[in-house]
């Protein structure tokens, strides 16, 4: 019951804004913000898949998943349903594959880390954050989303490894490609 109502929001949600992407987009084009919404809404649609532990970032075409999901089946799955989205020309897909339950001071540890990483971003002169999704799940921390060159993906990673308590860091952050 669930899913089929978050489905139709998410279907709701893109319905809406596409009026708003066609004034800015031209002729066959896609707007990435569509392309995200009709990922998410897949996601929601599919057995096989747990939306809410999933990110969808769009970039021209190119889709970033990340997050961390509890099989690969469901890391190829989400991968799917993306691929098979109008206007997807590239599917990166970031997900990682860990274990599927955790206790409460887990994910207790695992929120604190990830607020400590995300300030710690947002303290760095160097680094866009706003560019950023940050997760922790199991101790892992994963940065992820389109950053606008290689200097950035390095510092990033550099800052959110210095912050003290990250025991292992995934940065799969993907710099923009040229026009």
């Amino acid at each position: 019951m669930k899913k089929p109502i978050l489905a139709f929001i998410a279907s709701l949600a893109t319905a809406l804004a596409m009026p708003v992407h066609a004034a800015k987009t031209t002729g066959d084009h896609v707007d990435d913000g569509t392309i995200a919404a009709s990922i998410k809404a897949g996601l929601l649609d599919n057995k096989d898949t747990s939306s809410m532990s999933i990110n969808v970032e769009s970039y021209k075409g190119t889709v970033q998943l990340s997050g961390f999901v509890e099989s690969q089946q469901e890391k190829d799955a989400a991968g799917k349903v993306a691929a098979d989205v109008s206007g997807v020309k590239k599917v990166i897909n970031s997900l990682s594959v860990g274990p599927p339950k955790t206790s409460m001071g887990t994910k207790l540890d695992d929120t604190v880390m990830t607020s400590k990483v995300k300030a710690a971003l947002m303290d760095d002169a160097e680094v866009k954050s706003g560019q950023i999704n940050v997760e922790t799940k199991n101790g892992v921390t994963q940065l992820a989303g389109f950053v606008t060159n290689e200097a950035m993906k390095e510092r990033a990673g550099k800052v959110a490894a210095g912050v003290s308590g990250v025991k292992t860091l995934e940065n799969v952050l993907v710099v923009k490609p040229k026009e």
